[in-house]
């Protein structure tokens, strides 16, 4: 690299009336001599800023400040990275928050589809968080990095260069594709199948395709219907089961909680839907569970998105559900079963974020231990020691249910239809509640009393106190 690319440089020639044409120079430079960042890197921005040449080298100094021993601490760049990532998204308006997600529940799909090796693929990438966790994923396991490849795709195309950007600080090989483009109508990774999907996919989207285009992709061929266009959720869906490897293809990825049943009986669906579309969804989802791709859905506390309070919901499928050896575990048949988890009551943790002077915002997080306690529910009910999975159920927990169930009940895969709801209020001692109540309002009532008492001999001593002037 030339020496006038490198901070040494830049740093002794802050004070030079080209200060701004030499970082640009730099940055485009750098992104020439470096391959994963090209396109990524903003080229002759510092000279259209337009700032005085006392600004930029205020800037160089207070960078300069950092102790240069702490850009060898572990992933420093990419912690800083990220937390810049988090803050924006916290700030952000809905469309420019939707390529940030939760490290948390980004965490909470990695321990379960548990990536140690193959081709990790998300067709909306962002700012490429899922990657990032699934290489952290294999750290904390011992496993090698070498062994995992990314692939993925981004239409966004600032959202794009932050996911290029975000890899590279990380060392993480990468291939998002020449360019931004839609995973829908131009598909960068044609043809190509991987064995693990991560995904955040946006929320009920619309118009991701014109009325007529794409009626005959070949990704929706043997199903019911074609994916509306009032709603991308099914096509999101079929996309990533046409991606996965036919024999060991495992898919997490986030869909608001509509997807559970839209199109069923007694729901309606979004009001520019008409029934033709819901009935469209009805049938994609009818067909997804017949061909038993779909093993678990988990549903989420809410207000854990930057953008939205709704609770979504996390689904897994997998194309091989049979009894088999999977990563040291040994695994029970699970075909025409799928595993329900409603996780709405763990609302619990709080944590705030400091988005604008004297603003806040509070979002509910997954902790360590909750997020092992999913996996562990998961787990366990994928073992060989589950023994009767018709059992296999904690009341407004989690519950494994047959298919035969899920036909009954229209094909939703809302967990609310399947888990016991216990009415709490039967658990009340109405005669005991009644005495507690009856105490209180005998205790506030005798307060008043006092109260009042108080107040009448004021007012009789300052009665008294008037007559004697």
């Amino acid at each position: 690299m030339d020496e006038k690319c490198r901070w040494n440089f830049i740093k002794n020639h802050a004070s030079d009336n080209d200060i701004a044409v030499l970082i640009d120079s730099a940055m485009k430079q750098i992104e020439e001599k470096n391959p994963a960042l090209v396109g990524t890197l903003p080229q002759g921005a510092y000279v259209a800023l337009g700032a005085p040449k006392e600004k930029i080298k205020d800037l160089i100094d207070e960078i300069n400040k950092i102790d240069e021993k702490r850009f060898h601490e572990e992933d420093l760049i990419g912690r800083v990275y990220e937390y810049f990532l988090q803050n924006f998204a916290a700030s952000a308006s809905k469309e420019d928050g939707e390529f940030y997600t939760p490290a948390c529940v980004v965490k909470l799909i990695a321990e379960l589809i548990e990536p140690y090796d193959g081709r990790v693929y998300d067709p909306c990438c962002g700012s490429g968080g899922m990657f990032v966790q699934s290489m952290k994923f294999i750290d904390a396991h011992n496993g090698n990095r070498k062994k995992i490849s990314i692939l993925g795709q981004e239409s966004n195309p600032d959202t794009w260069r932050l996911a290029k950007m975000n890899l590279a600080i990380r060392g993480i090989a990468h291939n998002l594709g020449p360019k931004n483009a839609s995973t829908f109508t131009e598909d960068l990774h044609k043809d190509e199948t991987v064995q693990y999907i991560m995904a955040n996919p946006p929320f009920n989207l619309k118009n991701w395709r014109g009325q007529d285009e794409l009626k005959d992709d070949p990704r929706w061929k043997g199903y019911s219907a074609v994916p509306p266009v009032s709603n991308a959720n099914y096509a999101w869906i079929l996309h990533m089961i046409s991606k996965l490897d036919v024999e060991n293809g495992i898919a997490g990825f986030l869909l608001a909680n509509g997807a559970l049943n839209a199109g069923g009986a007694g729901v309606s669906g979004d009001e520019e839907d008409s029934a033709e579309n819901e009935r469209a969804q009805f049938l994609l989802r009818k067909d997804i569970i017949e061909k038993d791709k779909v093993e678990a859905i988990i549903v989420l506390p809410r207000d854990m998105f930057y953008t939205t309070d709704i609770s979504v919901t996390l689904w897994i499928l997998n194309n091989n559900k049979k009894a088999r050896e999977l990563n040291g575990r040994k695994l029970r048949d699970r075909t025409n079963e799928i595993l329900f988890v409603d996780l709405r009551r763990w609302d619990e943790n709080i944590e705030e974020y400091q988005i604008d002077k004297g603003k806040k915002k509070k979002k509910t997080v997954l902790t360590n231990e909750q997020i092992q306690k999913v996996k562990e529910i998961y787990n366990n009910w994928q073992s060989v020691d589950c023994e009767d999975s018709s059992k296999y159920a904690v009341p407004e927990l989690y519950r494994s249910v047959k298919l035969s169930e899920i036909r009954s009940k229209n094909y939703s895969l809302a967990p609310s239809k399947y888990i016991e709801f216990i009415d709490h209020d039967l658990e009340i001692d109405f005669k005991k509640e009644m005495s507690r109540i009856q105490e209180e309002m005998k205790n506030v009532m005798a307060e008043e009393k006092e109260s009042q008492k108080m107040l009448e001999d004021a007012f009789e001593g300052i009665g008294y106190g008037i007559k004697k002037i």
